[in-house]
């Protein structure tokens, strides 16, 4: 396709897509179904207008995926409901780390029996597939920072954990097959792929974050002067903790993830603090029990943001945070990001590559190894077993995995290996985009009709 041509498919899709937004909200599918179809038609499937060939362009395509998954994370970090507790989060931390090591264990003893690979190469495929996506799962992800669902909230907080938890699998993969040092029985990759890259990443994450949110409201002042540039700050943010990550060998998703979180739950601590700082030297009257909770405070903060957004003006300063008023920015480009890299994955894919072996790695995917893995990490939790059963289904599998794909082909994986994993990957991601984009919207609106209130987070 020539750059004019480009011009013209991306920017209709954009206008089509704004001028569509309230039809797609109706109609039982998601807007990366949409995408995926014109891909397949103006790609080698159909039309053959033009071919992305992910070998050829790994480092473009690991770049730009790279870049559309911390943004996602940030996004996701940002959105986490006040406070943290050990509680509410027990739940994703389990998937993430419980379930992930099942998923990438079953995932690697199908390709090791059944599709005759390596064990290296399918640890390694596993741990390409084993993540759910940040990006691709919006309809059922948290739509806002004061949104206290459990179900979304689990299904968000696993994806912006999981990005990172998938990374020491991709190391012993690649150590497996001879592409990454493990050390004497693997005690490299257990103290720094695991211990800690994994330690550091949250730990960096969380110190940045923090740092930031204190910063931010010392230059606004208290009380609160001037506004800042928070679509800067919010980018600058991710670019300084996933650099000093992979400056320091740790693992940048968790890292940024943390910050987004950090950033957060600091910013809605201090404003609380400023809140409580009047009333406690006001006396004991009426008003001192007025004092606000984290959730309060959050649900100001939201309520101006959306109050902003409406008449285009910002929101009342003494709610004024980075997090709130960068999300807006950061969810604009992450809708950009994936309508473009949903387009390429319909324009790599050939009618030949429908093979039995990727159909059946993806339907194993959806039907045994996402809901065995959530089972098993849930189990002794007191999540509700309708709660069990949508996670573990919508295990929605996207460009974290292409990430993880192309970081592979980049760290040296064999030709013949890359071209199977990379027809593997994109079968198993497209057979994701149809079957839970289109089972996404009945389901939880069945969901959500007959929910009880167990099903919504407390305070």
């Amino acid at each position: 396709m020539t750059n004019a041509q480009w011009f013209l498919l991306v920017g209709g899709l954009l206008l089509a897509r704004g001028m569509m937004a309230s039809l797609l909200k109706h109609l039982p599918i998601t807007p990366a179904i949409v995408y995926l179809l014109v891909g397949l038609l103006v790609g080698p499937t159909v039309l053959n207008v033009f071919h992305f060939n992910p070998l050829k362009e790994s480092a473009l395509l690991e770049t730009l995926t790279e870049v559309v998954v911390l943004i996602s994370l940030f996004s996701a970090g940002v959105k986490m409901p006040a406070p943290v507790n050990f509680a509410r989060w027990r739940a994703p931390v389990l998937l993430a780390t419980v379930s992930m090591a099942v998923s990438v264990g079953l995932i690697a003893a199908f390709a090791y029996y059944l599709l005759d690979l390596p064990l290296g190469a399918g640890i390694l495929l596993g741990a390409i597939l084993a993540p759910t996506d940040p990006v691709l799962a919006t309809d059922v992800q948290t739509r806002h920072p004061d949104d206290r669902d459990q179900l979304r909230f689990t299904l968000t907080c696993e994806a912006g954990m999981n990005d990172g938890s998938a990374f020491p699998f991709v190391m012993l993969g690649l150590g497996l097959l001879g592409l990454h040092d493990l050390g004497e029985w693997g005690q490299r990759w257990a103290l720094v792929e695991v211990l800690w890259a994994t330690g550091a990443g949250i730990a960096i994450g969380v110190a940045c974050g923090v740092a930031l949110a204190h910063v931010g409201r010392q230059l606004r002042g208290n009380p609160p002067q001037h506004d800042l540039m928070d679509d800067f700050l919010g980018l600058g943010l991710i670019g300084v903790v996933y650099g000093l990550s992979v400056m320091l060998d740790a693992w940048g998703f968790l890292a940024v993830f943390f910050a987004a979180v950090a950033l957060r739950q600091t910013e809605l601590k201090l404003i609380n603090d400023e809140m409580a700082l009047p009333r406690a030297t006001a006396g004991t009257g009426p008003d001192a029990a007025c004092m606000a909770t984290p959730v309060e405070v959050s649900s100001a903060v939201a309520m101006a943001g959306m109050a902003s957004v409406a008449v285009g003006s910002p929101p009342p300063d003494s709610t004024a945070t980075i997090s709130e008023r960068a999300l807006v920015f950061k969810e604009h480009l992450e809708r950009l990001s994936e309508l473009l890299l949903v387009l390429l994955i319909g324009g790599t894919l050939f009618a030949s590559s429908w093979s039995w072996r990727a159909v059946a790695l993806a339907l194993f995917l959806f039907v045994v190894v996402r809901p065995a893995s959530v089972f098993l990490g849930l189990a002794g939790t007191h999540t509700s077993w309708r709660i069990r059963g949508l996670v573990g289904w919508f295990g929605v599998r996207g460009i974290g995995s292409l990430y993880y794909l192309m970081f592979a082909i980049q760290h040296g994986l064999p030709e013949p290996l890359a071209l199977e994993f990379i027809e593997l990957t994109l079968i198993v991601v497209t057979l994701s985009i149809f079957v839970h984009g289109v089972s996404v919207k009945p389901l939880l609106e069945r969901f959500w009709k007959n929910r009880k209130p167990m099903a919504r987070l407390g305070p």
